[in-house]
């Protein structure tokens, strides 16, 4: 039987993730990362059967266009050019206009570049990497799979702002979320866990890595996310502040930052980063408050309450609950993290299962803690946000 393999691409401004994925099981056939576009160090390197290789990147072409041109060649080396379907494309915002996952023309392109002002980090770069790849692989169906397309479902009252509607209607000033692949992916995983109809059940889904949010999902549908207009807001994170008195923005201005500090400052040098003192990665929290780092414990004391608030303030756009979901890197790893968040939780009536705790890490999926009193459980599901836009791109073939 013929595989159905998806080339599924991530492309930054100076990066390029790719992977190729096995549509019906989620399988890594291949993962790779191209960085430092543009500049001498430009590199590309790939995992195959457990080996790592590494190549310059060398020309005076766009580098993601090099790097994809590679691309094809590797595909055919490996021998799987030929079970390629399809290729899969994430792009972080979709405005309104993309509420689904999309088959990619040149409109399609277009209205992603003209969506550049709510990312511009990031919707010029998945531009490019989609005329690059459409260049490569001219014959092969291609896909847009967005980020804020998951939480398109949010009501009214849950996407608005509490500002004038000129604002919205002239600048599309709202709520939109992110890490919809995620949220939707686990989601899923968890009604199949649960043995539950994904239709009739309600998840509140915790993605905590360097960048963090949580999502309430109703009856399988995003009804309200932490992250904002962009994926400033909301939780504490690795370098970013989440969630902030917007008077403080003005304060600094009349100090003599400019906007560019302002910005520069709330999302590359706050979160853990900024409270620690010390780095913006859990790991490096966690060891430091074992050697009594007084900093490092205030960013962990920190980040686990504002989890727990958020959580329990997720409660109210529910009709019930069957279960929190961690996942993202610290979500699925960081077992003394999840613990403080669900000691926070005890109100709630959650539990912790220490061995379930325990064990629920590393890839391995499991239940962390029970709610007699909500009839819910806590649990572990690793992400694969590959495997959603691979299963799509299939789908819409």
């Amino acid at each position: 039987m013929s595989k159905s393999f998806v080339l599924v691409i991530n492309s930054g401004s100076s990066s390029l993730k790719f992977a190729v994925i096995d549509a019906a099981t989620g399988d890594d056939v291949l993962t790779g990362l191209g960085e430092c576009f543009g500049l001498p160090e430009s590199r590309m390197s790939w995992k195959f059967n457990g080996e790592k290789t590494e190549i310059a990147i060398e020309g005076d072409d766009s580098h993601h266009k090099i790097a994809i041109g590679k691309l094809v060649g590797l595909t055919e080396e490996l021998g799987f050019s030929n079970d390629i379907v399809a290729i899969g494309h994430r792009i972080v915002h979709g405005g309104e206009k993309f509420t689904k996952t999309v088959r990619i023309t040149e409109e399609v392109t277009a209205e992603i570049e003209a969506l550049s002002d709510l990312a511009p980090l990031h919707n010029p770069a998945g531009a490019i990497g989609i005329r690059a790849a459409m260049e490569a692989f001219p014959a092969l169906p291609q896909f847009a799979v967005f980020d804020t397309a998951f939480h398109q479902t949010m009501p009214e009252k849950a996407f608005t702002g509490a500002i004038s509607n000129e604002l919205y209607t002239k600048y599309g000033i709202r709520r939109y979320g992110f890490h919809g692949t995620s949220h939707y992916y686990v989601s899923r995983e968890a009604a199949k866990m649960l043995d539950k109809n994904i239709d009739e059940a309600s998840f509140i889904s915790v993605h905590l890595g360097n960048g963090a949010s949580v999502c309430a999902i109703e009856n399988g549908k995003s009804v309200d996310t932490s992250m904002g207009f962009t994926p400033l807001a909301g939780l504490m994170m690795g370098t970013r502040s989440g969630d902030l008195d917007p008077g403080v923005i003005e304060f600094l201005i009349k100090k003599g930052w400019t906007t560019e500090q302002v910005f520069d400052a709330l999302n590359k040098k706050s979160g853990f980063l900024g409270v620690s003192g010390l780095t913006s990665d859990a790991r490096g929290i966690l060891d430091a408050m074992e050697e009594g780092h007084e900093g490092a414990k205030l960013a962990f004391e920190v980040f686990t309450y504002r989890v727990a608030k958020y959580i329990g303030s997720y409660m109210i756009p529910l009709s019930n609950l069957d279960a929190v979901i961690f996942t993202g890197g610290i979500g699925e790893n960081s077992l003394p993290i999840r613990r403080e968040i669900l000691n926070n939780l005890k109100l709630l009536g959650f539990v912790e299962d220490e061995k379930g705790n325990e064990s629920a890490r590393f890839g391995d999926s499991g239940i962390i803690a029970k709610s007699e009193m909500l009839d819910a459980v806590a649990m572990v599901i690793p992400t694969n946000e590959e495997f959603v836009i691979a299963q799509q791109s299939v789908e819409l073939l």
